[in-house]
């Protein structure tokens, strides 16, 4: 096929498209400024951000904030496994228990459709609270300081579920009853045409599952005592706690910042930001094409 044919055929750049195209990378650009001045302010003196401020460009580079922070490396090592390990499993499960628990009650024919669905609207509306929920994960289930604690309490969701049956919903019937005249039974159809077909809304139950999971910290506080099983966002809340009574001659004896500057107390928290979000970032583009499409499939009806 001739190049040039195919340059021809090109639709040309009016200047409605250039102006739309110059407006979003000023978009962009404004968005990504706070997070490139995060990580600068992340490697300034504390003395240069009193100073001068919080700047993309540190004045005089420094690894205080992350010596301060990655001072015991095994105990952040660990609280990473914990983290990654119960946001993994998580998604999975609850991804797969959602999607089970939508699909009943997206099909016209199941009996018990109607009370399911009233029972799952009903937890949208009433929540058992704190000391019940406590109760039962420590008293009755005896999962203190068990990684179960920190998996368990999210992996359903009444609005996860109501998303995902929107979109199942969108499923022809025709598809599934062509299966069963093949066959092929209510579990095979399940996994093998259904979440074959849901991959759009999967992506985006899984990225809603990731961050639910990644972001916890409440879980942690309330059901573990012991280090290593601490989840990252509640260790890094207790290392900022700890800095506000960490004053510079400690600091100096445990050879964290140098003779003569401050406790990065301000640079660590854009320290811990980087930390804490910086993986997800990473998740995130992985889910980006699937997630719009995801959001807005069944959402209007035809």
């Amino acid at each position: 096929m001739n190049p040039h044919r195919l340059a021809s055929s090109r639709p040309p750049i009016t200047k409605g498209n250039l102006i739309i195209h110059i407006l979003f990378i000023l978009l962009c650009m404004a968005c990504m400024f706070p997070f490139l001045v995060i990580i600068g302010t992340s490697f300034q003196t504390e003395n240069d951000i009193i100073q001068y401020g919080y700047s993309m460009i540190p004045k005089n580079f420094t690894l205080d904030a992350y010596k301060v922070i990655l001072h015991e490396p095994k105990v952040l090592l660990d609280s990473y496994l914990v983290t990654i390990g119960t946001t993994v499993i998580g998604s999975l499960i609850g991804m797969w228990v959602t999607t089970a628990y939508a699909y009943a009650i997206s099909r016209k024919d199941y009996s018990y459709r109607t009370f399911l669905a009233f029972f799952i609207f009903f937890t949208m509306l009433f929540h058992g609270g704190m000391v019940p929920s406590y109760i039962l994960m420590v008293k009755w289930l005896g999962l203190r300081n068990n990684v179960l604690a920190l998996i368990l309490p999210y992996l359903i969701s009444g609005w996860f579920v109501l998303l995902m049956k929107g979109f199942l919903q969108t499923i022809p019937e025709a598809i599934i009853e062509s299966a069963k005249m093949d066959g092929a039974g209510e579990l095979r159809i399940f996994a093998q045409i259904v979440l074959q077909i849901s991959k759009p809304a999967l992506a985006t139950l899984g990225l809603f599952f990731a961050l639910q999971y990644w972001n916890d910290w409440w879980l942690t506080l309330l059901y573990m005592d012991q280090d290593h099983l601490m989840k990252l966002q509640y260790l890094l809340i207790r290392v900022l706690k700890n800095m506000e009574y960490l004053n510079s001659s400690e600091a100096i004896q445990y050879g964290l910042v140098k003779p003569g500057t401050q406790v990065p107390s301000l640079s660590a928290r854009m320290a811990m930001c980087i930390l804490a979000a910086g993986p997800m970032l990473l998740v995130f583009p992985l889910f980006q094409k699937y997630f719009v499409q995801g959001l807005t499939v069944g959402s209007v009806k035809g």
